[in-house]
């Protein structure tokens, strides 16, 4: 299903002035002329993103109506006259506070919540075990062991508050972005499900705390209800705190610091999910975030699928948000707010107002799905589960060619202390309900400019490129995107669209202009900063083209078990360069299906979550991306000469012919004769490397900090705790990449990934000490020998 834009497409682009009052630059006329010999863009219809699951959720698919395909974008900063019942001079300079007072508000005093939550069954228990008094409902023990949670109970919507709050925000994020856009169909889905009694709860990815802000406020300005959203985030002045509370904020208790303080609290988990209750029994919406890196959030969902498991509400319906930044703005918060912190922060947000608005971004609201459905109809399957070592490490070190079927468990996205009361079906189900989250709030994020020319800088021109290159690359990239069905946050001319990415790009980039030529020549920054920047950017390019990477990654590591010495082998030794190892690629290779999916599967469980559908079999998934590739025209099966027709059915046994007997009740003409063995082969070996190279640049960040965090194992004076042991490869990630300039495989994202891969494989085991885990290596891996297999086989998919 796409949607027509050709009415409001150029109008999505929003230039600063400084863009809009420069002059045509003569590689934009160059590029003008030349497109007219590109193939046209698909741009002229967009893709409606943001469906829920066909396989888990089928019934919310047909429920929502079929999206109108005229209503457009909104602008949700851009407040006038046109949006509020007056008009004349004095109403176009109070158009905000007019439109704000005109706003549908849907109040939720706190009333008697804290009593409810104080006699809830479950809080009750929690005090009961705890003996810290008798069990009473009134009694003063139990008060002063809640004592930490009274103000979140009290937690409210005030109309005055939110209202004020709301206005604020806008004047605030008018300042800061240059536009906020929002599909209008999916907001008229929205109109929809909170008409159908269900309450919502919006799940969204953590980017920065602007996203606690931006989903309240444009829920606000289309007359929905406005959520109760749930901070991770410690703020000590009271006032600020009061404020936020009024507005339906609720953050961390005052005692504890972090997320992991906060679970550890016996009476933490109780006392939220009571409230939860209570909220949901009202009628109120939520909102929560989840986080890929960490799997914080999970236990949110796990807590509202208990309160419907109870039968005290009857469902509830779930909604994906993409929230996509041109580039996310530094506001400087970090994860615990105090008040030093708050200091440095407003300091940001002063200089951010103060700067020029050249910043936009693109929210999506995919369609509501009902919990219930996805949950207790078995749709979402969580059997077959694997620890990750029983599926990786007999083809590591045993050198087995068999697969072991199964999917990656990921315990570590709902830990034990994280809601410990569930059971370990429920929380193997809340788990997948997560990892769904995660995959569907990705996947209805749209790409922005600022991703498409970081991602072709990153991964396809790292020595530089010229301007007018980059703009086809760029009107290629987006075609391919278009095609794989995910939607694009930029419209306009292409010279200015490309122009107004390189402006936001600018600290990472270095534009050369020559006398000699006219078109600038465009080269990103080799420094840590700049390289990780763009490795952020570039993400989203990478998660709409995972099944062609993985696939490519294992074309690689077959031609360079097939070549020995060749292409592979040549690139990860000396570096060579696509344009110099086409040669290389001229002889004919047939790469076998089954060990191609093999290689493909294997990688597949390498990966972290957000990239596979957690709905999708890893087996079937593998399979796609080798059809992927036939797709795009990398592969092309090859063709196989037969003696007989595919169509003779005659047997040959020992030299003579015989008829199958009719008889048999196993026969069938596939028995006739064994199915052949499929193979394929580069489709244009002399064209091929360039495309190969940058889908597997895609993955090379992730893999390559796999193979420098299993080299620097052996540096760990083990056991110790787990941040300690984080920072630590960290360390030794930052010192490679000074030596082979991959900064992007040197974050301290990349740091806990690896090192949360390598205690899935059983390199690094935990243990329990005290009240921390620490981390020591395994029995296996402390042999020099078992390391360097594993490095191998990592490594193999890496092309430099």
């Amino acid at each position: 299903m796409v949607q027509d834009v050709d009415t409001h497409l150029n109008d999505e682009v929003h230039l600063s002035p400084a863009l809009q009052t420069k002059p045509a630059s003569s590689w934009g006329v160059k590029v003008k002329k030349r497109l007219k010999i590109v193939t046209p863009y698909l741009g002229k219809f967009r893709p409606t993103v943001g469906h829920c699951c066909h396989q888990c959720t089928p019934e919310s698919l047909g429920k929502t109506p079929g999206q109108k395909t005229s209503l457009g974008f909104h602008n949700v900063v851009a407040v006038d006259e046109t949006q509020i019942r007056y008009r004349g001079w004095l109403v176009r300079r109070v158009c905000c506070v007019l439109f704000v007072s005109g706003c549908n508000v849907y109040p939720s005093p706190a009333g008697d919540r804290l009593h409810r939550v104080r006699q809830s069954i479950r809080v009750q228990e929690a005090l009961a075990e705890e003996h810290t008094a008798p069990t009473g409902p009134c009694c003063m023990g139990n008060s002063n062991r809640l004592s930490p949670y009274h103000s979140l109970m009290n937690t409210c919507i005030s109309p005055c508050f939110l209202r004020f709050g709301c206005w604020l925000c806008l004047k605030t994020l008018g300042s800061v972005f240059s536009s906020i856009q929002v599909n209008l169909n999916h907001l008229a889905a929205l109109h929809h499900a909170s008409q159908q009694g269900s309450p919502l709860v919006y799940v969204f990815m953590r980017q920065s705390v602007l996203d606690y802000v931006l989903v309240p406020l444009v829920l606000f300005s289309q007359n929905l209800r406005v959520p109760y959203t749930f901070c991770p985030q410690r703020i000590s002045f009271s006032w600020l705190r009061s404020f936020l509370q009024k507005v339906g904020v609720v953050f961390l208790p005052f005692n504890a610091l972090t997320e992991d303080d906060a679970e550890a609290d016996n009476m933490y988990s109780p006392a939220m999910t009571a409230l939860l209750r209570e909220l949901l029994c009202e009628g109120q919406a939520l909102s929560v975030s989840v986080c890929g890196e960490t799997g914080h959030g999970g236990q949110w969902l796990a807590r509202i699928r208990q309160v419907i498991k109870e039968g005290t509400v009857p469902d509830v319906s779930l909604v994906p948000v993409g929230i996509s930044y041109d580039c996310i703005p530094d506001t400087g918060l970090p994860a615990g707010l105090t008040q030093v912190g708050l200091c440095s922060s407003f300091r940001c947000l002063w200089s951010l107002l103060w700067s020029q608005p050249s910043n936009s971004l693109r929210v999506h609201f995919a369609q509501p799905f009902s919990l219930k459905e996805m949950c207790t109809t078995g749709r979402c399957r969580v059997d077959g589960w694997r620890p990750l070592q029983e599926l990786l490490l007999p083809n590591v070190l045993d050198g087995r060619t068999d697969d072991v079927v199964g999917q990656k468990m990921m315990s570590w996205i709902l830990p034990s202390q994280y809601a410990p009361e569930l059971i370990q079906s429920e929380r193997d189900l809340s788990t997948a309900l997560t990892l769904h989250l995660i995959y569907s709030t990705t996947s209805c994020m749209a790409v922005m400019s600022t991703g498409l020319v970081a991602s072709l800088l990153l991964h396809r021109h790292r020595k530089g490129v010229f301007a007018s290159a980059l703009c086809r690359d760029v009107a290629w990239l987006t075609e391919e995107l278009l095609f794989r069905n995910k939607d694009v946050g930029f419209g306009g001319s292409l010279p200015e669209v490309v122009s107004y990415a390189l402006v936001l790009l600018g600290p990472r980039i270095t534009v050369v202009s020559t006398t000699s030529r006219k078109d600038p020549f465009v080269i990103p920054r080799p420094s840590l900063d700049a390289i990780t920047s763009l490795s952020v950017h570039a993400q989203i390019v990478t998660h709409s083209f995972i099944t062609e990477a993985v696939g490519a990654c294992a074309v690689s590591a077959m031609l360079y078990e097939v070549a020995g010495s060749g292409v592979s082998s040549r690139v990860r030794r000396s570096k060579v360069h696509a344009e110099e190892v086409k040669s290389d690629m001229e002889f004919d290779v047939a790469l076998c299906e089954t060990q191609l999916t093999q290689r493909t599967l294997q990688l597949c469980h390498l990966l972290p979550p957000g990239f596979v559908p957690p709905c999708q079999s890893s087996y079937s998934f593998a399979l796609d991306a080798v059809d992927s590739l036939v797709r795009c025209g990398i592969l092309v099966m090859e063709e196989v000469t037969r003696d007989a027709p595919v169509c003779d059915l005659w047997r040959k046994h020992r030299g003579l012919s015989s008829w199958p007997t009719t008889d048999d009740p196993y026969h069938s003409d596939s028995d006739c004769e064994e199915p052949d063995a499929r193979s394929y082969k580069l489709s244009r070996p002399s064209q091929c490397p360039e495309m190969i190279f940058f889908l597997c640049s895609m993955l090379a960040g992730h893999l390559r900090a796999l193979c420098w965090a299993t080299e620097g194992v052996q540096h760990l004076a083990t056991p110790m705790p787990v941040a300690e042991c984080v920072a630590q490869i960290h360390s030794h990630l930052r010192n490679r990449a000074k030596q082979d300039k991959h900064y992007e495989s040197c974050t301290e994202e990349a740091a806990r990934i690896a090192v949360r891969t390598l205690t899935e494989l059983g390199v690094l085991v935990e243990e329990r000490q005290g009240s921390g885990t620490s981390l020591t290596v395994g029995p296996l891996f402390q042999l020099a020998d078992n390391r360097q297999k594993l490095q191998l086989f990592i490594s193999q998919y890496l092309y430099s």
